[in-house]
């Protein structure tokens, strides 16, 4: 079984596929998760994040929230809330709080990563992996592949 961190910009390729990249990846990652081969973690503002998103940039009327709402409880992702001082020391080093959580939680637990946002991928290179190196991650140890540089 292998642990990962997510954030939102993979999340929401779950949800929602127009004008998104990287589907292939997203669902190979959500497909191993399913099949309970992949536990995956996340700080508890993950759902906060995927609702705004939902709601404001893609319209969602409120019945459709609810029902998003609904799934992201039932998905059974082991959200925990980060270390604050990591938070900040990420913070710090020129993310948002929001991106510093997670990057605070892999951190802190010594998980990968799994992003598909660019300043993440460069402020915090041992630390994330591109989306897209997702099906490595999946198949080895993921010491063994290359993070983001």
């Amino acid at each position: 079984m292998i642990d990962l961190v997510i954030d939102a910009s993979v999340l929401l390729k779950w949800f929602h596929t127009d004008g998104e990249g990287r589907l292939e990846e997203a669902h190979s990652l959500r497909s191993a998760f399913a099949s309970g081969r992949v536990v995956i973690h996340a700080p508890p503002i993950l759902g906060l994040e995927v609702l705004n998103v939902a709601g404001r940039r893609w319209r969602w009327a409120e019945s459709q929230l609810m029902e998003l709402a609904t799934s992201l409880q039932e998905l059974g992702i082991a959200f925990t809330e980060p270390d604050w001082q990591r938070v900040a020391q990420w913070t710090a080093q020129g993310l948002t709080a929001y991106d510093a959580a997670y990057v605070a939680l892999a951190d802190g637990d010594a998980m990968p990563l799994v992003t598909d946002d660019d300043l993440i991928l460069k402020v915090a290179p041992g630390h994330a992996f591109a989306l897209l190196s997702a099906p490595d991650l999946l198949s080895s140890d993921y010491r063994s592949v290359e993070p983001a540089s």
